[in-house]
């Protein structure tokens, strides 16, 4: 199984929840904010969650590569040049500035 699936651990609500396996081996439970694309790749927005499944208070999110393989199982990739982390975080926030609007 890759480190870097996601497997989502709750659907209540509209809320979709899953939880990071991290590179050190450990777990982070996250929201998913929002999946976009950015020049034909997928990228995930989550949103940490604290022990009582509340967002952080720093309103720090991770964003990721995201992909499905054939059988839709998801997994996510680092991004990991400057440019690339660059134009996805700018689209990002044209996203939120889109939904502040609505």
């Amino acid at each position: 199984m890759d480190e870097n699936q996601v497997f989502p651990v709750d659907n209540e609500d509209d809320d979709v929840v899953v939880t990071l396996n991290l590179d050190d081996g450990s777990e982070v439970t996250c929201e998913i904010i929002t999946i976009f694309e950015v020049d034909e790749q997928d990228y995930i927005v989550l949103i940490p969650l604290d022990e009582k499944g509340e967002p952080n208070e720093e309103g720090e999110v991770y964003i990721y590569r995201y992909f499905e393989d054939e059988t839709g199982a998801p997994s996510l990739e680092n991004i990991l040049s400057d440019e690339e982390y660059v134009a996805v975080s700018k689209r990002f926030e044209e996203i939120l500035e889109e939904d502040d609007d609505e």
